[in-house]
């Protein structure tokens, strides 16, 4: 007879925002490595978005995350579209951000973090959001990296985070 027993958590919450905001930060190193002529204008392969656009498009997922972790209301709104053009607009409202997450991750109850519910995107749980959320970071960070290779310039060490 094969007794089943709850496994012990892989990844606690605290690890998960440790992780995510690992990859902010080192999304934030590439966004800055950009020359500040090409994070709006240049595209590696158009009709690519640019990266700062890409960017943007990060910080808005970001921020659906927050309200949904924050009041679990998770209906879509497309984000307002900021000016794409303003680098110091962009970095100040990633950083604006981090604190954020730092507070909302964290208290949220295990239990409702992994229960499904309907989202936009289908019968998800709010882990599930939060993980395509930095899976879709990292896919974009990645078109980051080739447009900065593009350019000649290297990019962060992918591991440092």
């Amino acid at each position: 007879m094969t007794i089943h027993t709850m496994p012990a958590a892989v990844l606690t919450l605290d690890a998960l925002l440790t992780h995510w905001q690992g990859n902010r930060g080192l999304t934030r190193r590439v966004i800055e490595a950009f020359p500040e002529g090409d994070l709006f204008s240049f595209t590696a392969a158009p009709p690519m978005r640019s990266f700062g656009e890409l960017a943007w498009e990060l910080q808005g997922l970001t921020e659906y995350c927050l309200k949904g972790l924050s009041t679990d209301d998770w209906s879509w709104q497309p984000p307002q579209e900021p000016d794409p053009k303003d680098r110091l607009a962009l970095l100040s409202a990633w950083d604006a951000q981090t604190p954020r997450l730092a507070q909302a991750l964290p208290d949220a109850d295990p239990m409702w973090f992994t229960r499904k519910q309907d989202m936009p995107w289908g019968h998800l749980s709010p882990l599930d959001t939060v993980l395509y959320a930095i899976d879709n970071e990292n896919h974009h960070r990645g078109q980051g990296y080739v447009y900065l290779r593009a350019l000649g310039i290297e990019p962060p060490a992918f591991h440092e985070r």
